[in-house]
C-alpha cells in the first residue's frame, strides 16, 4: 500500500484538509492508501478547518497538529507532498524511492470563511488529481497548475 505523506508548516489547516481529503479520494475511487499529514512545527488544528470540513461531511475533531517524529515510519513515504512554501524549503531529504512534489496553496489562516472554503476546494481538486493518477498507474502531477480537474461523484 503506497505511503502518502503531506507536510505544511503548523500541520493546522492545509496539510490536515488535505490529508482528509486525500483519504477520502482514496475511498471514493477505490485506491488502499495510509495516508499522513505533519507539520515542521505543531500547533493546533484551526478551528475554520474543521468547519469548512465538516461542509463536506469530513470531520477532523479528531485530527491532532504533529510533526514528523510524530509520523510512524517518518522516513519510508513513497510520496512526500508539501502544500506551503516554507514546509517545502524545510522538508528533510527522503530516501530515492520517495517521489516529493509541491502544491502550495494560500494559507487560509485570518481569513473569511469563504477564502478558506476557495482554499479547501482546490486541495479537494488536486489531491482528487493525485489519487486517480494513483488508480490509474500514471504520474501524479508534477505541480498544482498542471493538476487536471476530476469528475467526483
Amino acid at each position: 500500500m503506497p505511503r502518502v505523506l503531506i507536510l505544511c508548516t503548523h500541520n493546522s489547516a492545509r496539510s490536515q484538509m488535505a490529508e482528509a481529503l486525500t483519504r477520502d479520494a482514496a475511498h471514493r475511487l477505490g485506491v488502499d492508501l495510509d495516508v499522513h499529514s505533519a507539520g515542521t512545527e505543531a500547533t493546533r488544528v484551526k478551528p475554520d478547518a474543521l468547519t469548512v470540513m465538516n461542509e463536506l461531511g469530513l470531520d477532523l475533531s479528531t485530527h491532532t497538529s504533529k510533526t514528523l517524529h510524530d509520523v510512524p515510519e517518518a522516513q519510508n513515504f513513497d510520496y512526500v507532498v508539501t502544500v506551503c512554501d516554507s514546509a517545502a524549503e524545510a522538508c528533510p531529504i527522503y530516501p530515492g524511492h520517495t517521489l516529493r512534489r509541491h502544491y502550495p496553496f494560500v494559507d487560509p489562516s485570518g481569513g473569511s470563511l469563504d477564502r478558506w472554503r476557495t482554499v479547501r476546494d482546490q486541495l479537494k481538486i488536486q489531491f482528487d488529481a493525485f489519487v486517480q493518477a494513483l488508480k490509474e498507474s500514471r504520474d501524479v502531477p508534477p505541480t498544482y497548475e498542471e493538476s487536471p480537474a476530476v469528475e467526483t461523484k
